[in-house]
């Protein structure tokens, strides 16, 4: 019971990630004062809801159920080749750094597609439902 009512609430948040995102960013920032460190938070909390929602987008147009594979695929890819850059520059790798980096980066890409499909999806069942 406790199990479906997380994944109730995961799924409602995740449909719209720009109200945990602001839930998060206002919330922290009123308790610590910090825009800087609220607006990090925010981004890596909404990190997590974007993956989900984008992932259940491709799974949707693509007729598929390979969206969350490949987007872990992708993030493991970046994170292999921007580790190899740190090696080549520093001789060792911050695997915290690294991890931290392309969390952010899909952060940034996430929401693009998150729009993307969205628009996409949103074109498709106006037009093509009939």
């Amino acid at each position: 019971m406790l199990l479906d009512g997380l994944k109730s609430l995961y799924a409602y948040l995740a449909v719209i990630p720009v109200i945990p995102f602001l839930l998060i960013y206002f919330g922290y920032q009123f308790i610590t004062e910090d825009r800087k460190k609220a607006f990090r938070l925010a981004m890596d909390v909404t990190t997590v809801f974007l993956i989900g929602c984008v992932a259940m987008l491709l799974n949707k147009l693509f007729d598929g159920s390979f969206g969350i594979y490949t987007i872990l695929l992708i993030m493991l890819l970046g994170g292999g080749l921007l580790g190899n850059v740190q090696f080549r520059k520093k001789g060792a790798v911050d695997v915290k750094k690294v991890f931290r980096a392309i969390w952010r980066l899909s952060f940034f890409m996430m929401s693009v597609l998150y729009v993307l499909l969205m628009v996409i999806a949103a074109s498709k069942a106006i037009f093509f439902q009939a």
